[in-house]
């Protein structure tokens, strides 16, 4: 099916035993591209380098995540820019807002995320956002660059029937993980993504985090990875009433063009 896991935390040091089998495992799961998410400066260099180990096949993004908002300095958007010019970084992000957890103050990850949608506006590059409990705000800053955006995705979409239709209304791609496969907390996503058009739809993993509930056998160490996404696609066709070949077809397409990475 070649499918596009378009957000995979493939740096985190759960995976340092064992990366390249990871990647080895994807690719035999038909999944033909991976791209990992920067979070950090440091995060987004070290994607960007291991991402060149794998050609046409890993792919990655330059960004500081919101938590991470208090430690950004004068110089980052620089190195942010500098990142991006690589061949390998197809987006800016993970950027956004999380007024859930506040790990960074509040105007500190406003700030920074404006300063990253002038990057990508700068840059013509599409942006991968993070978005939790700040819908509003979230909004009101994307908003200013209303015209301006070349493309946005909101990744890992938990929200509500209004959130959804507000960033389908401004031509946002909705990206959903293994959320969806959780029978205590997925309910309501399961019935929301029947109203996501095929066309701006794409999925991932947010490995190695949000292993799918129902995932069976169920992996022995609780980690998540690309090799899962698959299994991600099938509950998702299956809640939309459509075939997996036709979700893949559509979602594949999405994320080749999304990222403009040459086939």
């Amino acid at each position: 099916m070649n499918l596009v896991d378009i957000g995979l935390n493939l740096m985190h040091k759960s995976y340092d035993i064992d990366r390249e089998q990871v990647v080895d495992r994807a690719l035999k799961s038909e999944v033909a591209a991976m791209i990992i998410t920067g979070t950090s400066v440091k995060s987004s260099n070290e994607a960007a380098e291991y991402a060149k180990k794998y050609p046409n096949v890993l792919y990655s993004t330059a960004g500081v995540h919101p938590h991470d908002s208090k430690y950004c300095k004068l110089d980052t958007i620089k190195s942010l820019k500098s990142l991006a010019l690589r061949n390998e970084v197809v987006a800016i992000g993970e950027c956004g807002l999380d007024f859930n957890r506040d790990f960074s103050p509040r105007n500190l990850q406003e700030k920074w995320f404006d300063s990253q949608i002038q990057l990508a506006c700068e840059l013509n590059m599409p942006l991968f956002l993070h978005e939790r409990d700040a819908h509003k705000r979230f909004l009101e800053v994307l908003s200013n660059y209303d015209g301006k955006i070349k493309n946005a995705v909101v990744h890992c979409f938990t929200g509500t029937a209004n959130e959804l239709d507000s960033y389908l209304s401004k031509g946002y791609y909705i990206g959903i993980t293994g959320w969806i496969c959780d029978e205590r907390r997925g309910t309501n996503l399961r019935e929301l993504v029947k109203r996501i058009p095929l066309d701006r739809l794409m999925i991932e993993t947010d490995a190695p985090f949000l292993v799918p509930r129902d995932l069976r056998p169920r992996p022995a160490d609780g980690r998540n990875e690309p090799a899962f996404l698959g299994h991600i696609l099938k509950i998702i066709a299956f809640c939309m009433e459509k075939t997996s070949e036709e979700v893949a077809k559509a979602v594949t397409k999405n994320s080749y063009e999304f990222f403009d990475i040459k086939i």
